[in-house]
């Protein structure tokens, strides 16, 4: 699969207030996409990841650099109304708040709502409708009003609605921050599957570390440059770099890393629980091995 998004040399910077000096939110970004994939982006408040997640859905235009999307430059002085609408319609998003995206009152209309402006034909609407609930699980739901569900479902729901408008990249702008731990888990078991299952480019900007573990690819920003690029294992067994700029790891990468540092021969790039207290397991056998002959 090719490049779904691309961003080369991109420079933005926030209006500021008289007489203040403005600062690059963004500073000479490089970053392409793969269709398909599943990246996480991580950094810390005014680090400009969310900054980068607008510039990519064309919320904001760049001072300088392009945006690339499916092979358009989307910042070249040719560009038409029309390529952005179509641009739009391959790379959706879905924020932090999902009272911000819910219009309707009634969970089915809502999801409907995108579609309709896209003028499909009502018997489509009805059949993307229906899939787009199943896939995020909430078909049950279809009739409940929106006001009455948890968090979870309601983000559950917004990104239903941005799943019926058929995008080929959904970018998830910090999306489980104002969720309880089981709404965070509802809505990254739907992220995981539409990547796994459904195919869709997944962008997940977030300062969980737990969830970035599901990416094949972790991206991390500060201030406003891309500081490490690779996948999960490559990212936080370095963890010295994130504590520089203010970033946790893992739990588990950081109690592996901290044994290892204390003499405990064990690997450093395992995430789940069972897995590490295996790895520590096995290297205290080896050790107790070892004194023992």
């Amino acid at each position: 699969m090719g490049k779904i998004i691309e961003v080369k040399d991109l420079t933005f910077a926030y209006p500021t207030e008289d007489g203040e000096a403005a600062r690059n939110a963004l500073e000479h970004v490089n970053l392409s996409i793969e269709e398909g994939s599943f990246v996480a982006i991580l950094g810390h408040n005014g680090s400009g990841k969310s900054t980068l997640a607008k510039m990519m859905s064309l919320v904001l235009v760049p001072d300088s650099g392009a945006v690339i999307i499916r092979g358009k430059n989307m910042s070249a002085d040719d560009v038409t109304d029309e390529d952005v609408l179509k641009a739009r319609r391959d790379v959706g998003m879905v924020f932090q708040n999902p009272d911000n995206q819910i219009v309707a009152t009634i969970v089915e209309e809502d999801v409907a709502f995108g579609v309709e402006n896209l003028g499909i034909p009502s018997e489509k609407i009805r059949h993307r409708v229906d899939e787009a609930l199943r896939l995020v699980g909430m078909t049950k739901y279809a009739r409940h009003m929106s006001h009455k569900l948890s968090g979870g479902q309601k983000q559950r729901v917004a990104i239903a609605g941005v799943i019926a408008m058929r995008r080929k990249c959904i970018i998830f702008d910090e999306s489980t921050a104002m969720l309880d731990p089981v709404g965070r888990k509802e809505v990254m078991d739907t992220i995981v599957r539409l990547n796994r299952e459904e195919g869709i480019t997944v962008l997940h900007i977030t300062h969980y570390m737990n969830e970035a573990m599901h990416a094949d690819r972790v991206v991390v920003m500060d201030q406003g440059k891309v500081f490490m690029d690779g996948t999960p294992e490559e990212v936080f067994s370095q963890p010295e770099k994130l504590w520089d700029i203010r970033l946790d790891v893992p739990q588990t990468t950081e109690l592996l890393y901290l044994l290892k540092q204390n003499g405990l021969n064990v690997r450093t790039d395992i995430f789940e629980p069972a897995e590490c207290a295996a790895e520590i397991a096995e290297a205290m056998k080896r050790m107790t091995d070892v004194r023992g002959k």
